[in-house]
C-alpha cells in the first residue's frame, strides 16, 4: 500500500533553503501559545519557570524550526525530532500536565510504558510511517499521542510520589525497547522508509545510511536521559533508605 505524500512540514527543502524553512503555521503557533498559557500558572506556582521555558522552547524547536522541514527529507532528522520531544521536552514538561490524585494515579506504571512503546513502534513501522506523512491529520494523529504518552511515561519515572520500584521497572524497560528499536534500524540490511528514498541523497546520504544514522540516534542519545533518570531514582531510593535506617 502506498500513500500520496503531503508532509505536514512541507516537501523536503534543499540544503541551501533549509535555514529559511521555518514552519509558521498559525494553527500550530496558536496551539503552542495556548499550551504555554495553560501551563504557565502551575510553572509559576511551583517556581519552575526555567524548566517551563525549556519545555516550550524545545517544542518550538521540534515543530517550528527548520528541523520540521528537514524531517521531511531525512529519516534521521525525524528520529532526532522525536528524541527532542520524548527524551528532552517530555521530562521537563510532565509536571505541568497532570493534576495530583487524578485518574492516572489508579493505573499501574506499566500502562504508560505499554502505551508509549506502542506509539513509538507504530511510528517506526514503514506503512504507518508513510501514512503519517500523507497529510496534516495523519501527522498529528501520530504526533500528539507520541508527546502525551511520553509526558505520562516521564511522570511515572520521575514523580517522587510514585513507587520507586515501578519507576525503575518502567525506566529500565524503556531503555531496553529503545535499544532494540535503535539496533533494528541500524542493523537492517536495506532501507525501509520509502518517503526518504529520493530525498536523503540531497544531504549526501543514501537511504540506508540515513536509516542507520537514525538507528544510532535512537540507540544512544535517545536513551541517555532514561539512564540518568534510572540512576537518579536509585540514588533517591538509597538516600530514603538511609534516612529511615538512621531515624
Amino acid at each position: 500500500m502506498t500513500f500520496q505524500l503531503e508532509p505536514y512540514c512541507g516537501n523536503a527543502p534543499t540544503p541551501e533553503a533549509l535555514m529559511a524553512d521555518w514552519n509558521l503555521d498559525p494553527v500550530l503557533l496558536s496551539g503552542i501559545v495556548l499550551v504555554a498559557v495553560w501551563t504557565w500558572p502551575l510553572a509559576r506556582a511551583e517556581r519552575r519557570l526555567g524548566q517551563w521555558t525549556l519545555f516550550i522552547g524545545l517544542c518550538a524547536v521540534a515543530f517550528v524550526s527548520p528541523l520540521c522541514g528537514l524531517s521531511s527529507a531525512l529519516f534521521s532528522a525525524r528520529a532526532f525530532h522525536h528524541i527532542v520531544l520524548i527524551s528532552f521536552a517530555a521530562p521537563l514538561g510532565w509536571r505541568f500536565f497532570f493534576k495530583p490524585s487524578g485518574v492516572l494515579d489508579r493505573l499501574p506504571p506499566t500502562a504508560a510504558f505499554v502505551l508509549h512503546t506502542l506509539v513509538i513502534w507504530l511510528w517506526h513501522l514503514p506503512l504507518t510511517y508513510s501514512w503519517a506523512l500523507s497529510g496534516s491529520f495523519a501527522y498529528w494523529t501520530m504526533e500528539v499521542p507520541l508527546l502525551l504518552s511520553a509526558l505520562w511515561l516521564w511522570r511515572e519515572i520521575l514523580d517522587p510520589k510514585r513507587a520507586a520500584g515501578g519507576a525503575l521497572a518502567v525506566c529500565g524497560a524503556t531503555i531496553l525497547q529503545m535499544t532494540i528499536l535503535g539496533a533494528f534500524l541500524t542493523l537492517a540490511p536495506r532501507p525501509l522508509f520509502s518517503p526518504h528514498f529520493l530525498t536523503a541523497d540531497i544531504y549526501g546520504l543514501s537511504p540506508l545510511e540515513d536509516q542507520q544514522l537514525a538507528g544510532l540516534l535512537m540507540w544512544v542519545p535517545a536513551s541517555l536521559p532514561y539512564v540518568v533518570a534510572f540512576l537518579l531514582r536509585i540514588g533517591q531510593t538509597i538516600t530514603a533508605s538511609s534516612r529511615e535506617a538512621a531515624g
